[in-house]
């Protein structure tokens, strides 16, 4: 007999009455659908829907979840004839969404505008577009003015012509005899000496080991007519006493003297006579700076006269160390000038 046939009762639920014609129902045995029927209480039959099945003989496709196939345990189904009692999961009811609690009623504000709505404020820049940043300030000469950037550029531009015309007169006055020396050789001299004169003492091989100390008297016409000589002023003694202590001494202080001693050592022969012109430019280069420092020292009273100077040197040699076994004469050795008239030139009040 077929499943499907509408006069079997395997479509009936259990204790309906049956029909004329139905097969006898087992009782102990559950069938091939179990005590439930083919599709359970919640088929198709339960719900009043007719069945798919019916129409179609085809199996049905539809996939089935492993909770409703998997094997139901012994001690939780029910005994022949028994039905277990399925609770049908109804629809929830859609729950009553409370109402929104009522905005809060604004407080009244002041339409008045404020000091700071009154205040001129920048405006915004425009939306999308990044505003320009500040230039930095201008520093240096590119502060300053258009007339005084010009003054600043002549004087740098005369700075640098000095800088280079002095680099190029102690080049040549250094340099071997040339073309260039040949032709303006006085005047690279007359730049150069006495305050810019090179020399390799310090490199020789032998320097310097000598105490040279300069010192000068004079003849004073006083103003009965009469004439008399003064004693010897150490004017080295007088440096170096200006110089100790002296954290900034001046470049007289150290050099003048020294420096115009050596130019006439090296510009006269051993009896004191010039060799060439610069002799005698090395002469009237020392005798103005004794008469100087003779005015400046009072050696002439009211009414006196500076007649004429005589300068010497006294050269000592510097004892050697208590180690070394070098001997040497520690005796001092004198060079005296003949006397100098003074004139008119060499005193303080002319030669300003």
């Amino acid at each position: 007999m077929d499943a499907y046939d509408g006069g079997s009762n395997a479509r009936r639920r259990p204790g309906a009455p049956s029909e004329p014609g139905d097969a006898p129902e087992s009782e102990g045995s559950e069938g091939s659908y179990g005590p439930e029927g083919a599709y359970g209480l919640d088929g198709p039959e339960a719900s009043g829907e007719p069945d798919a099945s019916t129409e179609s003989r085809e199996p049905a496709t539809a996939s089935v979840p492993e909770s409703a196939t998997a094997p139901v345990p012994e001690s939780a189904s029910p005994s022949a004839g028994e039905f277990a009692e399925i609770p049908v999961r109804e629809p929830a009811e859609a729950r009553p969404v409370p109402p929104a609690p009522p905005a809060p009623h604004p407080e009244p504000t002041d339409t008045r505008p404020s000091s700071d709505h009154l205040a001129i404020r920048p405006a915004a820049p425009a939306p999308g577009l990044a505003s320009a940043p500040a230039p930095d300030p201008r520093t240096g000469i590119a502060a300053l003015s258009l007339r005084y950037q010009i003054g600043v550029a002549l004087a740098l531009a005369v700075v640098a012509v000095a800088v280079c015309v002095h680099i190029g007169m102690v080049f040549l006055h250094v340099a071997p005899q040339n073309t260039v020396t040949r032709q303006h050789g006085r005047a690279v001299e007359d730049w150069v000496y006495p305050e810019f004169e090179q020399n390799w003492k310090l490199f020789a091989p032998n320097p310097l080991q000598q105490d040279i100390a300069v010192q000068v008297r004079a003849r004073i016409r006083g103003a009965d007519g009469g004439s008399r000589t003064t004693g010897w002023y150490d004017l080295s003694a007088q440096d170096g006493r200006a110089i100790d202590g002296n954290l900034l001494p001046s470049h007289t202080q150290q050099n003048e003297l020294r420096r115009s001693w050596d130019f006439f050592v090296a510009t006269h022969d051993a009896d004191n006579r010039p060799i060439g012109l610069r002799g005698s430019l090395s002469e009237t280069y020392l005798r103005r700076i004794v008469v100087l420092r003779l005015e400046r020292e009072d050696a002439t009273a009211r009414g006196d006269v500076l007649a004429s100077v005589q300068v010497r040197s006294r050269t000592s040699n510097v004892p050697p160390p208590k180690w070394s076994e070098e001997k040497v004469s520690v005796q001092p050795v004198y060079r005296e000038l003949p006397w100098w008239a003074v004139t008119a030139d060499d005193t303080e009040r002319n030669a300003r």
